[in-house]
């Protein structure tokens, strides 16, 4: 049970260090008044990714993906308020968020009314919010491609890749001693990603230049 509460606490801390990331961007888009060199779609996607897995430890009854994920998704919304004030592409941003919020109340409608409570409902809803979750983490693949055959690591984020590990371990440790797989599962591929991401800076960083030095990008 300690070593639960333990690991309970390094999921709480390091997802919302790694969530913290995106204040980066909200700094550089109030100090530029622009969100010209800032990715939207990272803090949709997480947005969705944080009320699915919220919705989960409701019906589950989990304090701490409860705690996390309210949080998290908080964040993200202040995130996409910031980016619309700031944006030039209002109109394409607003079908994005609208076609989301269009997702996710499709996905609400779907899990409440047409499944009935108990284990199947948390089944598929646990189901879809891993999947979700695996896509997040392996979307990145088609830049890691890219900085092999460019031999630069200047687009990856070591702070960001090392939050992204200490997170899904500590996710993936958190599933196993909770014997829930929906949650453990989905956290592996980013532990795997990460570590493909230490060797690739291992193997391109410059020699000369820190690779903790890299500015914070979303992935």
């Amino acid at each position: 049970m300690e070593f639960l509460q333990f690991i309970s606490w390094a999921c709480i801390v390091f997802t919302l260090g790694m969530f913290s990331t995106g204040l980066t961007d909200l700094k550089k888009m109030r100090a530029t008044q622009s969100a010209d060199n800032v990715q939207f779609l990272p803090f949709l996607t997480t947005c969705l990714n944080n009320l699915g897995w919220l919705y989960y430890g409701l019906l589950k009854k989990d304090g701490t993906l409860v705690l996390v994920n309210t949080i998290g998704a908080a964040l993200q919304v202040l995130y996409i308020m910031a980016y619309c004030h700031y944006t030039k592409t209002k109109r394409r941003v607003s079908a994005q968020t609208l076609a989301a919020g269009a997702l996710l109340g499709g996905a609400w409608v779907y899990f409440s009314v047409f499944l009935p409570g108990g284990e199947r409902q948390l089944a598929q809803l646990g189901l879809a919010c891993s999947v979700f979750t695996v896509t997040m983490y392996l979307s990145p693949l088609a830049d890691l491609v890219e900085i092999v055959r460019s031999r630069s690591v200047e687009r990856l984020s070591f702070p960001l890749t090392v939050a992204t590990f200490l997170t899904s371990t500590s996710w993936t440790l958190y599933g196993l001693q909770l014997q829930d797989y929906y949650i453990m599962v989905p956290n592996t591929p980013g532990i795997i990603t990460s570590l493909i991401r230490f060797f690739l800076f291992r193997r391109f960083a410059p020699v000369s230049q820190d690779v903790a030095s890299y500015k914070l990008v979303h992935m």
